[in-house]
C-alpha cells in the first residue's frame, strides 16, 4: 500500500469514526430527552391551576332527553293553554317566529295532555304521572325559561354541547377536562352513556357531540356501552397475554417519546397518554361494569339489575363513575321526538326516568356526594304549544325547561317563566350560554377566562355570551 493510499485510508477512518461519534451523541441526546418527553405526558392537571372562584361542585352528571322533551307535559303547567285547546293559536304569539315542520300550517292550540300536581313543601308543579320524583321535589331547581338557537335535532345538540350550532367546536365535557384535568388515574375524565326508550323514536346521536374539536384529542369524551364490550377494541386480543400487551405498549411509547423529543408534537404526547390510559382501563372498566358489589336495595331503588343499557342502569353507572372520580358524565336518553302520540309517549318516558332519577339523587345523598355534584336534565329544545297531526308537537326553541339538582343550587325553586302559552321565555330568560357559564362557575371556573387560541382567535365555551345566574345558586 503506497503512502497516498495510507493517507486516504486514515482520512476515511477518521471521517467514519467522527460520524459514528456524532450519531452516538445525537442518539444519547434523544435517549436523555426521553425523561422530558415522558414529563410532557404525565397526567393532565388542567390549565386552571388555581380556581378563579371557590368551587362548589367536583363533578357534573348532564342528562339529555334526546329528541326534544316537552316542557308542556313535564314541568311547565299552562292552564291558559289548556283552556284554549283546539282553538286557533293567536297570530300575535307566532308571527315572524321560526317554526320547524309547522311552517305555513294552520296553528291550533294543543293543551297539556296530562294534569299537573304541586309536590313537596315548595309546591313544585310537575306531571301527575311522576311517582318517585315528587319525593325529592324540594331538591329540584326547575328553570322554566330556557331557550336555544337551533330548531333541528343535530344542530340543537351541537349548540347544547358546544355553545355553537357550527360543528367542530369542543364539547362542554372537553372544555371541563381541559380546564380541570381528570381526577381518576384509570378512567377518562369525560364519559358518555346512551340509552334507548321503548317508543321506537331512537334517533342516532353523532359521536362528534362529545368530540374535543380543536382541543387536543385526549379531552374528547369516551363512550361506555352497556352491552357487549364497554369500549370497542379495549379488551386484550385473543391469544395475547396482558404482560405481552404491556411490552408492546411500552415499546411503542418509547418510540413515540423519541419522536416527540425531536418534533415536540402535542398529539404524540396525547397518543402516548391514551395508550397508557387504555391499558389501565382494561382492568378498571370491567370492574366498573360489575354490579355485584351493589346492595340489592340499591339496585331495586334504581329499577335495574345491572348495566343493561337502560336509563336506570346508566343512572347507577353514572353514580359509580362519579365515585371513581370521573368529572363529567353525560347521559343521552333517546325517544323524545313526539311529533305524534305525545300523550302515550310521555307516559312511557316518565315511567323510564322517574324512579332512576329520584334514586340517583337519594343515592348521592346516602354516599355524601350530593352537595358537590351538579345534576342537569334537559332536552336539546322543547315542543310547540301548537298541535302537529292532532296528537303531537313540533320542535320548539323559544322556551323550555331545564331541571337542576345538587347541593350548589337552590332546591324547591322555580326560576323564570314562559308566556301563558308556553311559547316564549319571557321572565328571567335563561340562554344555553348562561347554563354553561353557571356550570363552570360552580366548578370554580370563570367562563371568560377558560380560553383556547385557535386560528388566531381566543375561543371559549360561552363564545362571546353568557352570564352566571346567581339567583339559582344556594
Amino acid at each position: 500500500m503506497n503512502l497516498q493510499a495510507v493517507k486516504l485510508h486514515q482520512r476515511r477512518t477518521f471521517l467514519t469514526n467522527t460520524c459514528r461519534g456524532v450519531g452516538a451523541v445525537a442518539l444519547a441526546s434523544l435517549l436523555d430527552d426521553r425523561a422530558s418527553a415522558a414529563a410532557k405526558v404525565e397526567k393532565w392537571k388542567g390549565v386552571v391551576t388555581k380556581p378563579h372562584v371557590t368551587p362548589k361542585v367536583k363533578r357534573v352528571i348532564f342528562m339529555v332527553m334526546a329528541g326534544g322533551a316537552s316542557h308542556l307535559e313535564l314541568f311547565d303547567h299552562k292552564p291558559e293553554l289548556a283552556k284554549r285547546h283546539g282553538q286557533p293559536m293567536p297570530e300575535s304569539v307566532t308571527k315572524g317566529q321560526p317554526i320547524a315542520q309547522l311552517q305555513g300550517a294552520k296553528l291550533t292550540c294543543f293543551g297539556p295532555q296530562w294534569n299537573f300536581k304541586k309536590q313537596g313543601k315548595s309546591g313544585q308543579e310537575m306531571n301527575e304521572l311522576f311517582v318517585h320524583l315528587p319525593e325529592v321535589a324540594d331538591d329540584l331547581c326547575i328553570v322554566r325559561s330556557c331557550k336555544t338557537e337551533a330548531i333541528n335535532h343535530d344542530p340543537a345538540h351541537t349548540f347544547m354541547n358546544t355553545g355553537s350550532s357550527v360543528s367542530g367546536r369542543p364539547s362542554m365535557g372537553s372544555w371541563l377536562t381541559y380546564g380541570l384535568g381528570a381526577e381518576a388515574d384509570d378512567l377518562p375524565g369525560f364519559v358518555v352513556l346512551t340509552s334507548n326508550g321503548r317508543g321506537g323514536q331512537n334517533q342516532p346521536i353523532a359521536a362528534r357531540q362529545w368530540a374535543a374539536g380543536f382541543l387536543p384529542g385526549e379531552f374528547q369524551g369516551v363512550q361506555l356501552r352497556s352491552k357487549g364490550d364497554p369500549v370497542l377494541y379495549l379488551p386484550t386480543p385473543a391469544g395475547v397475554a396482558q404482560d405481552q400487551q404491556k411490552d408492546v405498549i411500552d415499546a411503542v411509547a418509547e418510540l413515540n417519546k423519541l419522536q416527540n423529543a425531536a418534533v415536540d408534537d402535542p398529539e404524540i404526547a396525547t397518543r402516548i397518554a391514551q395508550y397508557e390510559l387504555a391499558f389501565k382501563m382494561q382492568t378498571s372498566v370491567p370492574a366498573l361494569m360489575e354490579f355485584k358489589d351493589e346492595q340489592a336495595k340499591v339496585l331495586e331503588s334504581y329499577g335495574t339489575k345491572g348495566p343493561d343499557g337502560s336509563f336506570a342502569g346508566n343512572c347507577l353507572l353514572a353514580r359509580r363513575l362519579a365515585q371513581k372520580g370521573v368529572r363529567f358524565i353525560q347521559l343521552y336518553h333517546r325517544d323524545w321526538d313526539h311529533h305524534g302520540g305525545i300523550k302515550d309517549g310521555i307516559k312511557l318516558k316518565i315511567e323510564e326516568i322517574d324512579r332512576p332519577l329520584a334514586a340517583l339523587i337519594k343515592d348521592l345523598k346516602r354516599l355524601g356526594m350530593y352537595n358537590d355534584t351538579l345534576i342537569v336534565l334537559t332536552g336539546e329544545f322543547g315542543r310547540t304549544p301548537m298541535s302537529q297531526g292532532g296528537s303531537g308537537r313540533d320542535h320548539h326553541m323559544k322556551g323550555f325547561s331545564v331541571l337542576l339538582a345538587g347541593g350548589a343550587v337552590k332546591g324547591g325553586l322555580s326560576h323564570g317563566a314562559t308566556d301563558e302559552f308556553g311559547y316564549n321565555a319571557e321572565k328571567d330568560v335563561f340562554p344555553i350560554h348562561d347554563l354553561h357559564a353557571t356550570m363552570l362557575h360552580l366548578l370554580g371556573i370563570d367562563h371568560l377566562k377558560l380560553t383556547y387560541k385557535f386560528q388566531g382567535r381566543d375561543y371559549r365555551l360561552t363564545d362571546v355570551h353568557g352570564h352566571v345566574v346567581k339567583d339559582i345558586l344556594a
